[in-house]
């Protein structure tokens, strides 16, 4: 069965869009539709309003004009003749802007002005007097609509004002097709006095108010330029917010994804690389306010452990490289005491055979020789023994010395008698008698300067000298031993100092030795605060420097 397994990014992406996007769709939705059924109300409700508003309007007007005919009235009843009635309308009107004449008249004579009124576009209010004529005003409509519509300049629906006869009387933002499509929805039987709404467009309220006096007729027609503007607009507002509010989530989720993808993506590396075996390797996050406390967290224990790890691994190493050492070290003991004590035993055991055989004359020389051949190599021995001896305790930093004044051309003329013997080459001490006191152990020099000569004596020319010089500088004593021999390569004179370490072939081993000497003088050296270092050249062939320090009573000499 397939079974996939999304990555963090797409998991993300479907979270958001179950989660945010279409919850926010939804409610987008939602809201728009209720503020569609909210504008929808306010439409119609602002079409009674503005309906009412100008009924209010016409009360007015009508009411001030009648007021102001009551007030003319009476004063015409106290004025004489027709010549002085006349003479005061002139000087009423012109009081009057909006008013164009005042007359009296009769019944018949006010009809027939009405009538060339409308055809005029003039309004005829009247007012019967106490003698049975008629008061006219004659007003432009063009005032009378001014004055309706004052308070309604900006307002975008379509205002009609109709007379009892279906005249249209005034009008705000006329439109002939919007006119007639509105009359067409009209009812034949109006509601008196009151406002009412008709039609059967929703979102285009239409709304009228009949009057009985005057007796007119006053509609208001919300147009679907007004109905489209009003709903559009606010429900492009809302769906524009929706967007933007989408658009948000999706950028801060989107930035949070980015970081955080990246962040993992420093853990998937930092995990293969320890998985191929680099332990070296450190996560590094990019940290801001989106990285989660948890990922933070993780990466530094992560490189942590890789820092435990890869300490673990160099000590791995390290102690492999000494378990390497070791058995090396273990196959040159083997060796070197394979070769080097068997040849001194065999000597010994060879010629304490010889001296207890019965049945042959053995005479007093051959004895002699033969027990200082086997004293030789017992020496030789107890030699090579002291120096493994002493392998372990260099290594361990548990060698000590008994430092004292010691007089160094006493410790070379001993050490040169003992190896006399031995070395068949003349070794030449030039240090003057009167050479200083330097701090040292006797013992430790003493083995030093046997092996450095015993050395020397393996590895020079034949019939060349072994010299030892001494020089002071400062408050140091320096001694040289200097042997004629080819010239020692740098990259073999530094490994010199190394255990098992020998100038010939370890498989010739064209001299004896255990390759130990260099290596026993160098701990020695030391472990008396003194320094020791190798030369090689044209001039000297092989030099070994040891520097001591002077004792305080350096200037006495024994």
């Amino acid at each position: 069965m397939f079974n996939k397994h999304f990555k963090i990014v797409e998991q993300i992406v479907i979270v958001v869009f179950f989660a945010v996007i279409i919850p926010m769709s939804i409610s987008g939705f939602i809201i728009n539709n209720i503020n569609q059924h909210s504008v929808r109300h306010q439409l119609r409700e602002n079409a009674v309003l503005i309906a009412n508003m100008v009924s209010d309007e016409i009360d007015f007007f009508n009411k001030t004009v009648t007021n102001n005919l009551n007030q003319i009235a009476f004063s015409l009843q106290y004025l004489p003749n027709w010549n002085a009635k006349a003479a005061y309308l002139t000087s009423v009107k012109n009081t009057l802007p909006e008013c164009e004449n005042l007359q009296i008249v009769n019944e018949t004579t006010f009809n027939k002005l009405r009538e060339e009124g409308l055809k005029e576009k003039k309004a005829i209010i009247p007012f019967k007097l106490s003698d049975g004529n008629i008061l006219a005003a004659t007003y432009k409509l063009d005032a009378v609509k001014n004055e309706l519509f004052r308070s309604l300049k900006d307002e975008k629906r379509q205002i009609y004002v109709l007379a009892n006869n279906g005249n249209l009387i005034a009008e705000h933002n006329y439109s002939e097709e919007d006119y007639q499509k509105t009359l067409s929805l009209l009812p034949k039987n109006l509601k008196k006095d009151k406002a009412e709404v008709f039609g059967d467009i929703k979102n285009q309220p239409l709304v009228y108010v009949s009057k009985e006096n005057p007796n007119i007729t006053i509609i208001v027609n919300t147009t679907e330029k007004i109905t489209r503007n009003t709903i559009t607009e606010n429900s492009l507002k809302i769906i524009l917010s929706t967007l933007a509010a989408a658009l948000a989530v999706i950028f801060v989720v989107g930035i949070y994804t980015y970081y955080l993808y990246i962040n993992i993506r420093q853990l998937f590396k930092g995990i293969i690389a320890i998985s191929k075996g680099n332990y070296e390797r450190q996560i590094r996050l990019i940290t801001t306010t989106f990285t989660p406390h948890e990922i933070i967290f993780l990466a530094f224990e992560f490189n942590r452990m890789a820092t435990e790890i890869h300490k673990s691994y160099i000590q791995l190493k390290k102690n492999n490289i000494e378990l390497k050492q070791l058995n090396e070290f273990r196959s040159n003991l083997i060796d070197t005491v394979s070769h080097e004590l068997r040849t001194p035993l065999t000597s010994i055991q060879g010629y304490t055979s010889r001296l207890m055989r019965q049945d042959i004359q053995i005479d007093e020389e051959t004895r002699q020789k033969s027990l200082r051949i086997i004293k030789e190599q017992s020496e030789r021995l107890k030699m090579l023994i002291e120096d493994l001896l002493t392998i372990p305790d260099i290594e361990g930093m548990r060698l000590r010395a008994n430092i004292e004044q010691v007089w160094i051309p006493e410790i070379l003329e001993e050490a040169k008698l003992l190896i006399k013997n031995k070395a068949h080459k003349e070794i030449e001490i030039n240090i003057s008698e009167d050479f200083p006191l330097v701090e040292g152990d006797k013992d430790r020099l003493l083995q030093v300067f046997v092996n450095l000569f015993e050395n020397a004596s393996k590895y020079s020319y034949e019939n060349t000298k072994i010299v030892a010089e001494g020089v002071v500088e400062n408050d140091t004593a320096k001694i040289f031993v200097k042997n004629d021999c080819d010239v020692i390569p740098p990259s073999k004179l530094t490994k010199l100092f190394d255990k098992f370490v020998r100038l010939d072939n370890n498989t010739t081993r064209t001299s004896r030795g255990t390759g130990l000497g260099l290596f026993i003088v160098k701990g020695l050296v030391e472990v008396m605060n003194g320094k020791i270092s190798l030369h090689s050249n044209e001039e000297c062939g092989f030099c070994v420097e040891i520097t001591l320090k002077l004792s305080d009573n350096s200037g006495e000499t024994v």
